[in-house]
C-alpha cells in the first residue's frame, strides 16, 4: 500500500468540454416516471451521514420524491438510442409562493447528486433554501441510478508508487501502463463512453427542466458543477434561471493548463502557511521568516527523498511526497501539518512520532470491510475519466509529459511532489471535444475562493471575462466551502430568493493557535472532514469527485 493511497482524500476535480452547440433537431416531449424511492439499511444510512446528523438525514429522506426520465444517448439524434437519467425532488415548503425548481450538482465529473437535496438540508447551514424552491437532485449519465458502466479493470498488477523521486524509467513504465488502460477503457463501449461529456449532461438537465414543467431552471453547482452550469447556460440561455457556482472551473480546459494552475496555487498557499509558521517560531522553531521556513521545508523534503524513513510501526515508508503533502494543507489544518513537520524534522526512530502515527493510522488488521450492498454510488470513476478525456485537448506523448512533470517540480519546490507522474489522457482513443463558451446575460454568480488549490482564484475572473456574471469572493482556501459556512450559505439562500448578492464572505478561517490532532476535526465546521485525523491531499487528480457530506 502506498502513502498516496493512505494519505489522499479527494477534495475536488473540475471541468470538461465539448463543442457547445444545440441539438440538431427538436427533442420529443419528456415526462418523469415517478416511482418509490430506494430504501436504505441502517448500515447504508450510517455510511451516508455523521451520527449527530442521522435523524435529520432520515427526516429529509422521507420528503424525497424519486423518478427517471428517458434521454437520447446522442442529443443530435433525439430519436436514437435512449438511456435513463435518475432524478429526485424535495418540494418547496411554501408552494403558494414557490419560485421554481433549483437543480443541484456536487461536482466530479462523476459525482452523484441523487441525494444532494437531502444532504444539503441535512447540513443545516443553508436553512430556508427549500422554502420557495423545489430542490432537484440527479445522477448525471454514467453515474449511480442513471445508465452507467464501468470500464474493465487494467490487466496485470498495478504499478506501485516508487519510494523517493520518480525516475524517468519508472515514469515511462507508468505512462505505458496508463496508455494501455486508456485504450482498453475507451474501446470497451465507445458509443456510450463518447457520449459522457458536459454538453450531453447539460442537455439532459434541460430535459429534466422540461419534464418538471418549468419554464426556467435555477442551478447550484460546486466544482465541476460550475462547468456544467456555464455550459447549460450557454446551450440553453432562455431556460437558465438564477445560478450560483462555487469554486469556479477553468474557462478553457486541457489537463496541462488545469494541472499547472492547481500546482501553482498549492505552492502559493504553502507560502501563506510559511508566514503563519514564521509568526509562531517560538512554538515550532522552523524559521523566523517565511523564507527561512520555506527553506526548511524544501530541505526536509529533499532529505526524505534522498533518505526515506521507515518506522517500525508504520505500514509505509515516508519520502518527500509526505513532506510535500504536509506543506500543501489548507489553513484549518496548518496546526496539525506544522506539528507533523516539526516531529519529522526531529525524528530519530525506530518508531514514528506520535502525531505522524495518528495521521497515518494503524495498519489494517485484515482485509477492508465491504461497503453496505445498498449504499448508493457516490461517484463513478469511469464517467469521471471519460468526461475528462473526451474533453482534454492535450494528450501528451511521454517526452512532453515528462518535461511538463519536471518543470512542475522545479516551479513548485515545496509542494510539487504532492502528485506523482501521470499520463493523464494519453492513449484515449476517442476524439477530443473542446468547449468554446460564449458570453451570456442570465443572472449568474461566480464564487471564487481567494487561496484555494483545486480551483485557483484566477479562474473566477477569467470565467467572468468569458461568460459574464458577478464575482463573489470567499476569503478562504477551502474548495466548495460556501455551503458549509452559515454566513456564506445565508447569502446563497438570499440570492436565490431575491436575485441579489453582495461581494463575498469570510469562509472557513484558520485556527489562531495550535490545535491538538485529537481535536482538529471535531469542531463540526468542516463537514468535509472524515473520521480520524487525516491530512488532506490538496491536489487530487487528475481524476476525482466531490462528496458533499
Amino acid at each position: 500500500m502506498t502513502q498516496r493511497r493512505i494519505l489522499s482524500i479527494g477534495l475536488a476535480v473540475i471541468v470538461g468540454g465539448f463543442g457547445v452547440t444545440a441539438p440538431a433537431t427538436a427533442a420529443p416531449r419528456t415526462s418523469v416516471a415517478w416511482t418509490s424511492c430506494p430504501s436504505y439499511s441502517d448500515a447504508a444510512l450510517q455510511a451516508m451521514a455523521p451520527p449527530e446528523l442521522l435523524d435529520r438525514f432520515r427526516a429529509n429522506l422521507a420528503r424525497l420524491e424519486c423518478g427517471t426520465i428517458s434521454v437520447p444517448l446522442d442529443h443530435a439524434r433525439p430519436r436514437g438510442r435512449q438511456i435513463t437519467v435518475a432524478l429526485t425532488r424535495i418540494k418547496a415548503l411554501d408552494q403558494r409562493h414557490r419560485l421554481g425548481s433549483l437543480a443541484l450538482n456536487p461536482g466530479g465529473p462523476g459525482g452523484s447528486g441523487y441525494l444532494m437535496p437531502v444532504q444539503l438540508l441535512t447540513m443545516g447551514s443553508a436553512d430556508g433554501i427549500d422554502q420557495r424552491y423545489d430542490l432537484i437532485g440527479f445522477d448525471p449519465r454514467g453515474v449511480g441510478y442513471s445508465t452507467s458502466m464501468d470500464c474493465p479493470p487494467p490487466q496485470g498488477e498495478p504499478d506501485e508508487d516508487p519510494v523517493g523521486p520518480v525516475t524517468e524509467e519508472a515514469a515511462r513504465r507508468r505512462y505505458d501502463s496508463e496508455v494501455r488502460a486508456n485504450l482498453a477503457c475507451g474501446r470497451s463501449d465507445p458509443a456510450f463512453l463518447g457520449a459522457l461529456n458536459t454538453e450531453n449532461v447539460a442537455h439532459d438537465l434541460d430535459r429534466i427542466r422540461a419534464a418538471l414543467g418549468e419554464r426556467t431552471l435555477s442551478f447550484l453547482g460546486v466544482s465541476w458543477g460550475t462547468w456544467l452550469g456555464v455550459v447549460y447556460r450557454d446551450l440553453h440561455p432562455a431556460q437558465a434561471g438564477r445560478m450560483f457556482l462555487d469554486s469556479v472551473a477553468i474557462p478553457r480546459f486541457n489537463l496541462v493548463d488545469f494541472a499547472d494552475g492547481r500546482a501553482a496555487a498549492a505552492e502559493r498557499n504553502a507560502r501563506r502557511m510559511t508566514e503563519w509558521i514564521a509568526d509562531r517560531h517560538d512554538e515550532y522553531d522552523l524559521g523566523r521568516t517565511p523564507a527561512q521556513v520555506s527553506a526548511a521545508i524544501i530541505a526536509l523534503r529533499a532529505d526524505f527523498d534522498a533518505h526515506p524513513r521507515r518506522f517500525t510501526d508504520l505500514p509505509i515508508p515516508l519520502d518527500g511526497e509526505f513532506i510535500a503533502v504536509a506543506a500543501s494543507q489548507p489553513a484549518p489544518v496548518w496546526p496539525l501539518a506544522t506539528q507533523v513537520l516539526e516531529e519529522l524534522r526531529d525524528a530519530t526512530g525506530p518508531t514514528a512520532p506520535p502525531t505522524v502515527k495518528e495521521v497515518i493510522g494503524e495498519p489494517p488488521s485484515g482485509p477492508p470491510s465491504e461497503p453496505p450492498a445498498d449504499l448508493p454510488e457516490q461517484s463513478n470513476r469511469t464517467m469521471n475519466h471519460a468526461a475528462f478525456c473526451n474533453e482534454d485537448t492535450s494528450r501528451l506523448g511521454f517526452d512532453a509529459a515528462w518535461a511538463v512533470y519536471q518543470r512542475r517540480l522545479a516551479d513548485n519546490p515545496m509542494t510539487g511532489r504532492t502528485n506523482g507522474f501521470s499520463a493523464g489522457c494519453a492513449g484515449w482513443p476517442l476524439p477530443a471535444q473542446p468547449v468554446h463558451l460564449r458570453r451570456g446575460e442570465s443572472n449568474l454568480v461566480l464564487s471564487g475562493h481567494r487561496y484555494e488549490t483545486p480551483s485557483p482564484y484566477e479562474w473566477t475572473p477569467q470565467m467572468r471575462a468569458t461568460v459574464g456574471g458577478k464575482v463573489y469572493t470567499v476569503d478562504d482556501d477551502i474548495h466548495g466551502s460556501v455551503l458549509q459556512v452559515p454566513e456564506c450559505a445565508a447569502d446563497v439562500v438570499s440570492y436565490f430568493d431575491t436575485g441579489r448578492i453582495d461581494g463575498g464572505c469570510a469562509g472557513v478561517q484558520a485556527p489562531a493557535e495550535r490545535i491538538g490532532a485529537s481535536a482538529l476535526f471535531k469542531t463540526g465546521e468542516d463537514l468535509r472532514a472524515r473520521p480520524g485525523h487525516e491530512l488532506v491531499h490538496p491536489v487530487p487528480g487528475p481524476f476525482g469527485s466531490d462528496p458533499l457530506l
